[in-house]
């Protein structure tokens, strides 16, 4: 009997350290992830990405996203599919899919929470996604196309009752390999524009 009391007091303690582990999780305004295919400031406090820069290449698709869906990062306290569920927010690729089909490997990496940003379903499937092909198309013709995309925060941000902050919008700056620039703002809204008229000057 006495050892089983034992057991069971060992197993109640190890559950209140776990429990006060996971309290004590301090997070993190500025975590960097770099890999092969994007380098991403992580904002764990937000649940959102700071910034990524990333390179789109012309290249030769191998490779398709099928039924590929959002991964968490051992390590990195980021959303995940509750703060996207039943609502108008979509899964925004920030490093998006369709520029890295060149490897199964490089499409799987854009699939991490990391790369994933709380983003209007109008303006991730309109005007947003026109530029990113848009880009696809500068590239093949002008070679290697430099990517910085900044989320743009404020005071007013919402939060999800889930926990994760919206985004205000986003900033997309394109260096070419010239190093002539083209500078973008999106409101994280819908929008009657054009992606050309999101254009602003790059300071």
């Amino acid at each position: 009997m006495k050892k089983y009391y034992l057991i069971l007091l060992f197993f109640i303690f190890s559950c209140d350290n776990d429990n006060l582990e996971n309290s004590q999780i301090q997070l993190r305004e500025d975590v960097i992830v770099e890999n092969a295919v994007f380098r991403i400031s992580y904002n764990e406090i937000k649940e959102q990405p700071n910034w990524i820069e990333y390179t789109v290449r012309d290249f030769v698709k191998v490779a398709d996203r099928g039924n590929m869906d959002f991964y968490r990062v051992q390590g990195i306290w980021t959303s995940d599919d509750n703060d996207y569920y039943k609502n108008e927010w979509d899964k925004g690729h920030m490093a998006p899919a369709g520029s890295f089909t060149d490897s199964w490997s490089n499409l799987a990496k854009t699939f991490s929470f990391v790369n994933c940003a709380l983003q209007l379903d109008d303006l991730n499937r309109g005007e947003w996604r026109e530029l990113e092909e848009q880009v696809r198309d500068w590239a093949k013709d002008l070679g290697p196309v430099n990517v910085r995309i900044e989320l743009k925060f404020s005071p007013n941000s919402s939060v999800l009752e889930t926990g994760a902050t919206v985004p205000d919008g986003f900033y997309k700056f394109l260096t070419f390999s010239d190093n002539f620039k083209k500078c973008y703002y999106f409101d994280n809204a819908s929008t009657d524009k054009d992606w050309t008229e999101h254009e602003i000057g790059c300071n």
